[in-house]
C-alpha cells in the first residue's frame, strides 16, 4: 500500500515550515507504522507534484493554508482516495466571514463582526492568526473586525466520519470522533500582534461537555471530514473563533500520547468506520517546531 503525505509549507512558507514540518514527520512516520510506503513531494511546484505522486498511491493527505488547500485537496480527490475534508467544504472554511455568518445562522456563537473601536482584526483568508492583532485601526482590503472575546482558548481536535464524495460505499452515519480537548499557548505582543506558540494535551474541562457539544455542531454544519480542528474562546459562552479543515500543530501532542495510530484512524474514517473513541496516556505540552515535553 503507498501513501501521498504532502505538506506544502515545508518547502514553500518558510515561517511556517516548522510547524508544517512537525505535522508532516508525525503523519508519515504513522502510515509507515499501519505499513504504508510514503510518498511525498520533494520541492518545486507543489501541485504538480500532486499530480505526479497521487495516481501513485491508494491514498492520500494534504496540508497547506486554508486559502490554497481547497485546490490542493481537489486534486486529490481527483487522482487517490483523499483522507482529508471536502474540497468545497474547504473553500467554505478558508473564508472566516463566510464561516462565521454560517454559524450564526445555526446558532453557534461567533464573536460579532464590528467596524469601530477597539477590536481583532483578522484576515478573511488566513492561517495561524496571520498578522491578526488587537487595534482600533483600520482594516486592510483583505481584513475584517470582530470584537474582543476575553477568555480561555481551546482548541477541539476532531475526526469527521465520510459525508461526501464515496457516498454510497462510505457514509455511515457515525457521529465525528473526538480525539482531545487542548489548551492554546497564544502571545500578545507589546504592539497587539497575537502569535501562536503551542499548547499542551489533552486537557479536562469543567465545561467540556458544552465546548464538546459547540465543534461536533461546527463540524456538521460546515460538512467537514476528516481532520478538523476547531478553534474557540471560552466565556460566557463558548465562541468558535477559527475552523481549521485540516490536521494542525495539535496532532503533533495528541499523537505522542495516543496509543491509536492516526494513519489508521483516518483511513477508517474514510470509509465510514470511525472509533467511538481513543485512548490517550498521560498530558504533554508541545510547541511549533515538534517539540512535546511530557507534563
Amino acid at each position: 500500500m503507498k501513501a501521498l503525505v504532502a505538506e506544502y509549507t515545508v518547502f514553500n512558507e518558510p515561517d511556517l515550515a516548522p510547524e508544517g514540518a512537525a505535522m508532516l514527520k508525525v503523519l508519515s512516520e504513522s502510515f509507515e507504522r499501519c505499513g504504508y510506503e510514503v510518498f511525498s513531494p520533494e520541492g518545486g511546484d507543489f501541485s504538480e507534484e500532486l499530480k505526479r505522486l497521487a495516481p501513485l498511491c491508494d491514498v492520500g493527505i494534504v496540508v497547506a493554508p486554508d486559502d490554497l488547500l481547497g485546490r490542493f485537496t481537489k486534486i486529490l480527490e481527483d487522482n487517490t482516495r483523499s483522507l482529508g475534508c471536502g474540497s468545497l467544504n474547504i473553500t467554505i472554511c478558508s473564508n472566516k466571514r463566510r464561516t462565521g455568518d454560517i454559524l450564526t445562522m445555526h446558532g453557534i456563537a461567533v464573536p460579532r463582526e464590528v467596524d469601530s473601536g477597539v477590536r481583532i482584526i483578522k484576515k478573511v483568508k488566513g492561517v495561524d492568526g496571520q498578522n491578526m492583532r488587537l487595534s482600533d485601526g483600520i482594516p486592510g482590503d483583505d481584513e475584517f473586525g470582530q470584537e474582543y472575546i476575553e477568555g480561555e482558548h481551546i482548541s477541539v481536535s476532531l475526526v469527521g466520519s465520510r459525508l461526501v464524495g464515496d457516498t454510497c460505499n462510505s457514509y455511515s452515519g457515525r457521529p465525528p470522533l473526538v480525539l482531545a480537548l487542548n489548551r492554546q499557548y497564544i502571545e500578545r505582543t507589546e504592539d497587539g500582534h497575537y502569535r501562536y506558540l503551542g499548547g499542551e494535551t489533552p486537557v479536562e474541562h469543567p465545561r467540556a461537555d458544552e465546548i464538546i457539544d459547540t465543534a461536533v455542531k461546527t463540524l456538521n454544519v460546515l460538512g467537514c471530514q476528516g481532520y478538523t480542528g476547531i478553534d474557540v474562546v471560552v466565556a460566557d459562552k463558548v465562541y468558535v473563533v477559527d475552523v481549521n479543515p485540516r490536521p494542525t500543530t495539535s496532532l503533533v501532542g495528541i499523537a505522542a500520547v495516543m496509543e491509536e495510530e492516526i494513519a489508521d484512524i483516518l483511513v477508517e474514517s474514510s470509509k465510514g468506520n470511525v472509533p467511538e473513541e481513543v485512548h490517550l496516556n498521560g498530558r504533554v505540552s508541545f510547541d511549533t517546531k515538534g517539540g512535546v515535553k511530557r507534563l
